[in-house]
């Protein structure tokens, strides 16, 4: 098996890339900035920091929306500009494998796979793999085997609940809410209650820094600047974490409501796995302080968590080209010429 194998997790917020030969993972910021509506200005962690910041000649946006590609076209741009800045002349002929999200459309698995093989790399070949499969693995999870686990996904714009069992997703439900969506209930929280608004950076800051599933019992807070709503000027205002708490609840709750939902249409069989695995939670919203907790305490099972949640899928993937047990796990697409 050549060393010369890229698994790729095209996340809504983030992108990430486990390139076989270094052992590393590459995590860029999901966002491209583009000037006289065609030419490329920027991408990638450059282009997130002038999100909200940039002038109008600036277009700054996400390729990916609510875990399918939007805009093809800057897509490809960007990957093929992320890889050749980071790999530089490795990436001619390689084989790449894509996590794709589940309850989607054979169209726009299309788009997925035609994103590489399209490519001006001329890839050797190119795979893809379910997402929730692909996190299974990286968590080390033997999915190959007649035993049901429970994987939970939270990512920027989706929500991935799933159940495994020898090698295929037996129940998944995707929901199209996660970390935008809480960072937008802050933003409206803050504007309602205390006529303060603020941007989405500083929405995702209180929410990494303060956020927790669970009311605190040792009350942290953080100073922000936003714009006053009635007075129309910018001033200071320290944000509490009982306020973010307030803020977030009820997206948490409708999750925890869906998981419920997921454990109620599970087989006995499976059922009694996950009870003595317990759910394993991944994804880069999962970060929240006490959601395991959360989690536990509404399903009477116990949560499941890793060192590196937002790197769960794409490490699996490499786990999936390079190891023979799991190579069936993954599929191809590839186009069908008619002459």
């Amino acid at each position: 098996m050549s060393n010369n194998v890229y698994g790729i997790d095209l996340g809504t917020c983030n992108l990430k890339v486990f390139c076989k030969a270094t052992g590393k993972v590459i995590n860029e910021k999901n966002t491209i900035a583009i000037v006289n509506k065609n030419q490329l200005y920027s991408f990638g962690n450059d282009a997130y920091a002038m999100y909200e910041k940039a002038p109008e000649s600036i277009q700054v946006s996400f390729p990916v929306v609510s875990g399918v590609i939007a805009d093809y076209n800057n897509m490809q741009t960007m990957i093929c500009e992320i890889l050749e800045k980071h790999m530089k002349s490795h990436i001619k002929g390689a084989e790449f494998i894509v996590a794709v999200p589940t309850d989607i459309t054979e169209v726009e698995k299309k788009a997925f796979f035609d994103l590489f093989y399209k490519s001006r790399f001329k890839p050797k070949n190119v795979l893809l793999c379910e997402k929730p499969i692909a996190d299974a693995v990286g968590l080390d999870l033997n999915v190959n085997s007649p035993t049901g686990y429970m994987i939970v996904n939270m990512g920027a714009d989706t929500t991935e609940i799933s159940v495994i069992s020898l090698g295929g997703l037996v129940l998944s439900e995707l929901l199209h809410f996660g970390g935008k969506r809480l960072d937008e209930s802050i933003m409206s929280h803050l504007r309602r209650n205390y006529s303060l608004l603020i941007g989405e950076k500083t929405a995702s800051f209180l929410k990494e820094e303060l956020g927790c599933a669970l009311p605190e019992v040792e009350e942290k807070s953080s100073v922000i600047v936003g714009r006053d709503v009635v007075s129309g000027l910018p001033i200071e205002m320290e944000v509490s974490a009982e306020m973010v708490y307030e803020a977030i609840k009820e997206n948490l709750n409708s999750i925890c409501t869906s998981i419920k939902m997921i454990l109620e249409r599970t087989p006995p069989e499976l059922a009694k796995d996950i009870i003595h695995s317990g759910i394993y939670l991944t994804g880069g919203a999962s970060k929240i302080s006490r959601l395991d907790e959360l989690f536990s305490q509404i399903t009477n099972i116990r949560v499941n968590t890793c060192e590196f949640p937002e790197e769960s899928a794409v490490r699996g993937l490499n786990k999936i080209v390079s190891e023979e047990q799991y190579k069936k796990l993954a599929f191809s697409m590839k186009t069908i010429i008619f002459r």
